[in-house]
C-alpha cells in the first residue's frame, strides 16, 4: 500500500483525503512509477471542484470517485508490464498528461506519456516545468515559429508559463511586449526577458502595441487569459497576424463573426491544446527534447540561465510525497 490524496467528492480542499491505496502490477504498456516530485496546477483546484476540464475541452474531465488528481509529476521507475521497450527500472522521467494520478506517492502510468530525464534536470524542476515548458514550446516552436527581430506580446506575463514564454522569446531574438496586473508583476516579468511590461489595469494595452510598433502591429499574440483581453487581442495584429488562444481563465471567448478578422486584416486565429501537440510519442519526445536544448541550456547570448516558474519550492513532511508548485499568472 501506498498513501495518496483522493477527492471523494466536488467541492473544498476538504474533500481531499490523504489515505492509503493499492497499487497493482504494470500491465501491458505501463509501469509502475514512484513519484518523486508532483507539480501542482490550478486547473487541479477546478477538476476538485467538479467544473474543470483538461485542455480546455468543452465538458468537464470525468472523475471517477474517489478519484486521484493530477496530471504532472517527476519520479523512477520501479517496474515494467509486457511491451515496454524504451524504459527500465531506475530509470528517472517526467509527465505532464492524463491520465489523473499524480497526487499519490507510486502510481500505473501509461510508458508512452513518459519522458526520460536528463542528469542536468532534477526532478523538482521538471516536476514543476513540464507542463508549461511543452505549452510554451508547442506555442513558439510549432504553433507560430518566432523568429529573430519579430515582436510579440505574450498576455499574463508574468504567470508561470508567461514567465517562460517571455525568457524563450528573448532568446530566440524576439522583442517581447507583456500584459500584467502590477507594477510588481511588471518587474517580475521586466527581469525575465520582457522589453515593455504594460499594466493593463491602468494602461490600455492595444493603444501601447500600437505605440510601441509604430502603428504596424504584430504578427502574433500569445493569450492566455481569453474573454478579458481576445479582442483587444486581435487590434493588436498586423495584418495577416496570428492569435493564439491557448487559455480562458477570464471565461470564454464568445462567437466571433468571422467577417470580424476580414475588416481587422485578414487575421487567423487558433484555439489549440498542448494535447493535440503531444498526441503522438514522437511528438512529445521531440517537444520536450526541443525545450531542454533551446530554452533550459545557458542563454547563449547573456549568459544567464533561464529560470522555471516556482512559487511555491520543496515542501517535505514525514511521510509525504514531495511536491513542487508551478507559479500561477
Amino acid at each position: 500500500m501506498v498513501k495518496a490524496i483522493r477527492v471523494h467528492g466536488p467541492g473544498g480542499p476538504e474533500v481531499m483525503v490523504w489515505e492509503e491505496v493499492a497499487v497493482s502490477e504494470p500491465g501491458p504498456g505501463e509501469v509502475r512509477l514512484r513519484h518523486t516530485a508532483i507539480g501542482l496546477n490550478f486547473v487541479d483546484t477546478y477538476l476538485r471542484a467538479g467544473t474543470g476540464a483538461f485542455g480546455d475541452t468543452d465538458k468537464p474531465y470525468p472523475l471517477d470517485y474517489p478519484d486521484i488528481l493530477g496530471f504532472e509529476a517527476a519520479g523512477v521507475v520501479e517496474a515494467l508490464g509486457a511491451g515496454v521497450a524504451e524504459l527500465k527500472a531506475g530509470d528517472r522521467v517526467a509527465y505532464a498528461a492524463p491520465p489523473m494520478g499524480a497526487y499519490a506517492e507510486a502510481r500505473l502510468i501509461p510508458a508512452d506519456v513518459l519522458v526520460p530525464l536528463p542528469a542536468s534536470i532534477d526532478d523538482a524542476t521538471a516536476a514543476a516545468m513540464m507542463l508549461k515548458g511543452l505549452t510554451a514550446e508547442y506555442l513558439l516552436r510549432r504553433c507560430h515559429a518566432v523568429r529573430p527581430g519579430d515582436t510579440i506580446l505574450v498576455h499574463a506575463a508574468a504567470g508561470g508559463c508567461g514567465l517562460l514564454l517571455c525568457q524563450w522569446a528573448k532568446h530566440l531574438g524576439a522583442t517581447v511586449i507583456g500584459t500584467v496586473g502590477s507594477d510588481e508583476k511588471a518587474a517580475l516579468a521586466a527581469a525575465h526577458g520582457c522589453d515593455h511590461p504594460i499594466v493593463y489595469t491602468r494602461e490600455d494595452f492595444v493603444a501601447r502595441v500600437r505605440q510601441i510598433t509604430g502603428g504596424a502591429g504584430l504578427p502574433v499574440v500569445y493569450d492566455g487569459v481569453g474573454q478579458a483581453t481576445f479582442l483587444g487581442s486581435l487590434d493588436c495584429l498586423a495584418p495577416r497576424g496570428l492569435a493564439v488562444l491557448f487559455g480562458q481563465p477570464s471565461g470564454p471567448v464568445a462567437p466571433l463573426p468571422l467577417g470580424a478578422l476580414t475588416v481587422r486584416g485578414s487575421l487567423y486565429v487558433t484555439r489549440p491544446t498542448l494535447m493535440t501537440y503531444i498526441a503522438r510519442r514522437d511528438e512529445l519526445l521531440a517537444g520536450a527534447h526541443g525545450a531542454r536544448l533551446d530554452h533550459l541550456e545557458e542563454h547563449p547570448r547573456t549568459g544567464q540561465q533561464f529560470v522555471a516558474p516556482r512559487d511555491v519550492g520543496h515542501q517535505r513532511r514525514p511521510g509525504h510525497v514531495k511536491r513542487a508548485a508551478l507559479g500561477q499568472g
